[in-house]
């Protein structure tokens, strides 16, 4: 592919993702890999270039672009020879028009950007959210150690205990340490959520909004794969990609629970003021997650805020009902969003009167309300927050 065949492939692409966007439709990713799949004259050079015109036209727009080729020539005002291949020859796009507008930048949608602020994300942290992820690796313990384990590349050790940090696109699940499962994909900020819950060996233990099981393999670890692990969630095929995962990590003592949405709690029943712990990964708008998935700002909505904001409440509900005396419920959205965040644990607080927030020492982050944040500027790892809730005795 010419240079100019790859903008027009990167325009094509996003205006695919826009319209997506705005219909609730395939991821970029989804789409990008869709769109190269019908046309096997992109080589791996071109996919790699489209792709990476695509992402930056994607990061360089805050509000959703009218249309792909408005995205590009944003992505172009900060790179003059890409907007010189705007020449309408042969598979490339056509000149510029003397008025033609480019989309407007930003971090987000004006509202989204302002929501943000108001929740202290601004300047520099709010920019941080659109740089790219690195990748992650939490050592798992249950078959290796950080300080001993031999990897093809050094990682640079993490805050997390058990984290390695290696550039992204590090081919991990091509190494014999990720097949025997030495080595787990995890954010460095997601295995200091882990830790808030202080899962001990011997405990009973309930990731409540369990998805593919990414957290659960971090505490079945820190149990010393002891007591009773039980992973649950309301998606069927998600929680199906566990067991293969589990068994890789050598995480036997794993069980499982569909649950049924809107009816979580019967399914639960019979654990009822009986858990030690419960881990309450809830669903949430994202914001923390926009370096791995930018296009998903333009995705949202105040009223899908507010939707959120319900159903963290009342999983949070349902996890004080089956927390015994003097346990715990651990709260972690990957938002920066105070809607989803601070005012969610002081909301928890007032409806729970005797529990108190007690969360311990984490090895990074700062206070935000009752509970604690991580953030991609001053951390350098997805946006968290994370509260902890102790039941009175």
């Amino acid at each position: 592919m010419t240079p100019q065949a790859r903008v027009q492939a990167a325009i094509e692409i996003l205006d695919a993702v826009i319209a997506a966007a705005k219909g609730g439709g395939a991821s970029a990713d989804r789409i990008a890999a869709d769109w190269f799949r019908t046309r096997r004259f992109a080589g791996s050079k071109d996919r790699r270039a489209v792709r990476e015109l695509v992402f930056g036209a994607i990061r360089a727009c805050g509000p959703v672009p009218d249309s792909g080729r408005a995205a590009m020539l944003r992505l172009g005002e900060g790179d003059p020879a890409l907007l010189s291949l705007f020449d309408g020859s042969r598979h490339a796009p056509a000149p510029l028009a003397e008025d033609e507008a480019a989309a407007k930048s930003g971090v987000a949608p004006v509202w989204l950007e302002a929501a943000l602020a108001s929740s202290g994300i601004a300047g520099v942290e709010a920019q941080a959210l659109l740089g790219r992820a690195p990748l992650d690796l939490r050592v798992n313990s249950l078959r290796a150690d950080r300080d001993t384990i031999s990897l093809p590349e050094a990682g640079e050790p993490l805050a997390a205990p058990h984290g390695l940090r290696f550039p992204s696109g590090t081919p991990v699940e091509q190494w014999q340490a990720y097949e025997r499962g030495l080595v787990e994909v995890q954010d460095g900020g997601s295995q200091i959520a882990c830790l808030a819950v202080q899962a001990r060996a011997g405990e009973t233990v309930v990731d409540l909004c369990a998805g593919a099981g990414g957290k659960t393999l971090a505490l079945a670890a820190a149990m010393e794969n002891r007591g009773r692990l039980i992973a649950c969630d309301t998606d069927r095929t998600r929680l199906s990609r566990l067991a293969p995962r589990a068994e890789r990590a050598g995480a036997s003592m794993i069980e499982t629970r569909l649950l049924n949405p809107n009816r979580e709690a019967e399914v639960l029943a019979d654990l009822a003021g009986q858990v030690d712990a419960v881990l309450v990964d809830a669903p949430c708008s994202g914001t923390g997650t926009w370096r791995r998935n930018p296009e998903a700002r333009w995705r949202l909505s105040e009223r899908e805020i507010a939707r959120y904001g319900a159903i963290q409440a009342r999983l949070l509900d349902i996890a004080a009902n089956l927390v015994r005396p003097g346990g715990r419920v651990v709260f972690v959205t990957c938002s920066l969003l105070d809607a989803e965040g601070a005012d969610q644990a002081e909301g928890f607080l007032a409806r729970h009167p005797g529990w108190k927030a007690q969360l311990p020492p984490l090895p990074a982050g700062a206070p935000r309300g009752a509970g604690w944040r991580l953030s991609p500027g001053a951390d350098g790892t997805d946006g968290f927050f994370i509260a902890c809730f102790g039941s009175p005795c």
